[in-house]
């Protein structure tokens, strides 16, 4: 998946994979659980689906194929019933990540939900993107694909990693259609101050290494050919919005020297995610490392499940 061959110390990859950076160390990042399970676009890019798609009698896509946005192939999963008045749950991979990544937990919420996934331009079978993106592409690209997978019903996001930060990014100025946000261990909004901070330029080793190679990452040297700067968190009103950190350090471990204080800024930046809503809640997936979906899945599906029934319950 990666489009590198570059290697790095295990060090750097444990901090880019946290930091949804993983693509530059030509290291796979798909979790050991994750690998056995199921297997700037235009602001009003047209949609077609696949041949290979099955539709539902609503006319939403269902199943696995591709859709056209803006000239530009987009693979998607959906599964699940969908009813009325009940939200659609979207799920949104990191950075090097696909929707093969989480196809395991998509069937699990599938049980209870419609659930869909996608494959962001540049990642999994989608096509690379045109030229280079942002944030704010990114996210028309997310709107197409939700005007085909979900029409005019709610939706629910369930980001990880880097998805949860455009996710968070995106409810705010979507607040017609994003009616809660389930966030796993996002990438906080300050990760690039936070690790000139922490690691000077003096520094070498595996903390200069990490700091360098995030900050090549986040200005576009990825498969998405995706920037994605610092900001400020800004609200999304009062929707439900559930964060969940990971509780299984490895920072630490792997860069002894700045490992604790990159550790603490990670847990000071899930918990600014909080000001996305007043009625949002913090919880850590004690057992879990960066793929919460992946070590716990009964709590993700937990917190899907408390967004939606509120989500439900203020429609």
């Amino acid at each position: 998946m990666f489009r590198t061959a570059r290697t790095a110390t295990a060090a750097t990859t444990a901090l880019l994979c946290a930091a949804a950076a993983a693509a530059l160390t030509g290291v796979h990042q798909h979790s050991p659980g994750a690998a056995g399970a199921e297997q700037g676009s235009p602001a009003s890019p047209e949609l077609a689906a696949a041949a290979t798609v099955a539709e539902h009698g609503d006319g939403l896509f269902t199943g696995t194929g591709k859709i056209e946005i803006g000239g530009r192939s987009v693979n998607v999963s959906c599964a699940g019933e969908s009813a009325p008045h009940r939200p659609v749950v979207m799920l949104m991979a990191g950075l090097g990540d696909g929707l093969d990544n989480l196809s395991g937990i998509q069937k699990t919420l599938s049980a209870k939900n419609r659930v869909c996934s996608y494959d962001r331009l540049g990642e999994g079978e989608s096509d690379a993107p045109a030229g280079p993106q942002t944030i704010d592409s990114a996210g028309k690209v997310l709107t197409a694909v939700l005007d085909r997978v979900a029409g005019h019903r709610p939706v629910v996001l369930v980001g990880h990693s880097l998805g949860g930060l455009i996710a968070a990014r995106y409810a705010p100025e979507h607040q017609d259609r994003v009616r809660g946000l389930v966030l796993l261990d996002a990438t906080p909004s300050t990760m690039a101050a936070d690790l000139t901070r922490i690691v000077p330029p003096s520094a070498t080793g595996p903390g200069a290494e990490a700091r360098d190679q995030y900050l090549a990452v986040s200005q576009g040297d990825n498969p998405e050919m995706l920037t994605f700067t610092d900001g400020t968190v800004h609200s999304a009103g009062d929707i439900p919005v559930e964060v969940i950190r990971h509780g299984v350090p490895y920072l630490a471990q792997s860069i002894p020297t700045y490992g604790p204080a990159l550790e603490q800024a990670w847990a000071d930046g899930e918990r600014a995610w909080l000001a996305v809503s007043t009625h949002s809640r913090l919880s850590t997936a004690a057992e879990s490392g960066h793929y919460i979906y992946v070590d716990q899945p009964d709590l993700v599906d937990r917190a899907v499940q408390r967004v939606t029934t509120r989500t439900r319950a203020q429609s």
